[in-house]
């Protein structure tokens, strides 16, 4: 469209003599009025319309003129001293090859050494101006004390300036639709939402405020979460495998433990550090036998009278109501009367619960998890500040400060799994890319050298990305590497330009060396064009402006850094890797156009 555009001339009865228009006169009113018609339409119209555009693009022009004249000329004038500055570097470069490559591979360490350094996340935090926290009293805790404890909770986070509302329910679900866990009258939930405007500097400091408040009311438990956008694991899941309940609670309670002195983890939290009362009856095997009982006949009776039996249903209207049978409530209202219980009701001499069984009050797990059909305490916690590998390697330290009990094992899960796997995969797509770029150029160059040093470009620009990344502080996330897979197929532009005009000035004669600098002072003013047209199309991203901007911002600032750097390196470095591996090529001159052909030899 563009070249047709540009060679497009605007014909019109004003541009061409009016003999040119001449045709046969019309005899009739009607044809007459046609040609009128027709000229006004295809011949007066445009003409006109052509002059009014022209006009107002005219003036259009001379006000941008006016208004761009001063930021022309100085970024005329930054263009000129950098083209003065690349004619002199560029002869210097090829005279001093090999201190060029030495710098090159010297900034490619230092990135390299700086990647360590930069911490790693899976998707960055993202502040939506909403966060939930919910409140967990000990288990047995009536209605009304949990409904006290969520109004003071409330109170004081209404009192926080960024806070704008606060919704909070005392008591959720019940135990039979719903994770006796999760659910309960001890159970309560808050909704905070944010002022609008708020940062996440603001909703940080909120968040901790709440947990000093909840840290301040003994036996609670309080976790916040983020709205969730995206189906992730908890930030940090620390998995311990084992068999024996008891000792995978203890494990689990001393990592707990030792998580929560430390300041970087927040609502630590075990699957078996609470569990829910519960009353255990061990039978007396042998004494049963004697008596000429069975177990099972002895636990029925019990499930009867303390649980029910449905009897008879009863039938009112269009429904069928269960008619349940079982003890009165004197008879099962504590321990003491579970003990009382009535084993053989039908038998001359009755025996109580308590004379062939053991009947213990105690505490049970409220769940049991299992991972690869072995069972397992899950420790969850958020992090309060600081990238996710830098929360996982601190875990590790302090896991390796307690003491694993025999036949127990520990692993860290969570988004950490999560995050390893996405960027294997990511690492896979980020080589496909370059591979695949690779066999595009040689198919098209008819050359497997000179697209191996357009692909130079890409750790060149890994250089930049880093240095961007460790300049502005962002961690190494999905999103980074989705901007590393852009910068594959971007950087490779400035490099693919500068290749082909240098092999286009050898095809028609010219020697490798006046080739190579007659194409880096042609091409430098096209390739600066391009990387500063992309960088500033991307520099909103970057800045961080609005909502999502932290999910946003790190793919701008490593596209900005590889692209900004890379143009660069590759001004000076593919020119120096050109001369050094092309030494042996000959290029014979083409017979029409800029066409060029590898000689064979």
């Amino acid at each position: 469209v563009i070249p047709m555009l540009s060679s497009a001339r605007i014909r019109s009865a004003i541009a061409f003599p009016e003999e040119t228009h001449r045709s046969r006169e019309p005899r009739t009113r009607v044809g007459r009025a046609m040609r009128a018609g027709r000229r006004g339409l295809f011949d007066t119209g445009p003409a006109v319309l052509v002059a009014v555009v022209g006009l107002a693009a005219r003036w259009i022009a001379r006000g941008l003129k006016l208004a761009l004249a001063l930021p022309a000329r100085l970024v005329m004038g930054g263009y000129r001293r950098l083209a003065s500055g690349y004619a002199r570097v560029l002869p210097w470069a090829l005279d001093h090859r090999a201190l060029v490559l030495l710098l090159a591979a010297g900034a490619a360490a230092l990135a390299a050494a700086l990647v360590p350094r930069l911490g790693a996340e899976l998707i960055p935090q993202l502040a939506q101006g909403r966060f939930e926290m919910n409140l967990k009293l000990p288990p047995g805790a009536p209605l009304q004390r949990t409904d006290e404890v969520v109004r003071q909770v409330q109170a004081r986070a209404a009192a926080v300036d960024s806070i704008e509302t606060v919704h909070a329910v005392s008591g959720t679900g019940n135990r039979i639709d719903a994770n006796p866990t999760e659910a309960g009258e001890n159970i309560g939930d808050l909704l905070i939402v944010m002022d609008r405007g708020s940062d996440p500097e603001l909703e940080r400091a909120a968040m901790d405020a709440l947990r000093a408040v909840a840290a301040e009311v003994p036996g609670l438990q309080a976790k916040i979460e983020r709205p969730a956008l995206l189906s992730f694991a908890t930030p940090l899941a620390i998995e311990v495998l084992g068999y024996d309940l008891e000792r995978l609670k203890r494990l689990g309670e001393d990592i707990a433990r030792a998580l929560e002195r430390s300041e970087r983890f927040a609502d630590v939290k075990s699957s078996l550090e609470q569990g829910h009362p519960e009353i255990q009856i061990r039978f007396d095997q042998e004494r049963v036998a004697a008596l000429g009982l069975t177990v099972r006949e002895i636990s029925d009776q019990v499930v009867r009278k303390l649980r029910g039996e449905v009897a008879t249903r009863y039938s009112w209207r269009d429904r069928k109501i269960d008619v349940l049978v079982r003890a009165d409530e004197r008879d099962r209202s504590s321990v003491e009367d579970v003990r009382q219980l009535i084993v053989n009701p039908r038998s001359e001499r009755p025996l109580t619960l308590q004379s062939v069984a053991q009947i213990i009050a105690t505490e049970g797990p409220a769940e049991i998890h299992r991972v690869d059909q072995e069972r397992a305490a899950l420790i969850t916690a958020n992090l309060r500040y600081g990238t996710l590998k830098d929360g996982v390697a601190e875990a590790r330290a302090l896991i390796d400060g307690v003491t694993l009990p025999y036949g127990t094992r520990v692993r860290i899960a969570g988004q950490s799994e999560e995050m390893d796997a996405s960027f294997r995969s990511l690492m896979f797509a980020l080589s496909l890319a370059v591979f695949l770029v690779y066999l595009v150029m040689a198919a098209q160059f008819e050359s497997l050298i000179h697209p191996f040093v357009i692909l130079l470009s890409v750790p060149l620009a890994g250089v930049g990305a880093v240095l961007s990344l460790w300049l502005t502080g962002t961690a190494l996330s999905v999103i980074v590497f989705i901007g590393l897979i852009m910068l594959a197929g971007i950087v490779v532009n400035n490099a693919i330009v500068l290749i082909d005009l240098i092999n286009q000035l050898r095809a028609a004669g010219s020697a490798r060396r006046d080739a190579i600098l007659e194409a880096g002072q042609a091409r430098l003013r096209p390739i600066v064009m391009t990387t500063l047209t992309t960088a500033i199309g991307l520099a909103p991203l970057a800045i961080g402006i609005g909502e999502g901007a932290e999910v946003r911002a790190p793919m701008a600032i490593t596209v900005i850094g590889g692209l900004l750097v890379s143009t660069l390196l590759t001004l000076v470095v593919i020119p120096v890797m050109y001369d050094l591996l092309d030494r042996g090529a000959r290029l014979e001159t083409a017979p029409a156009g800029d066409v060029y052909q590898q000689a064979r030899p």
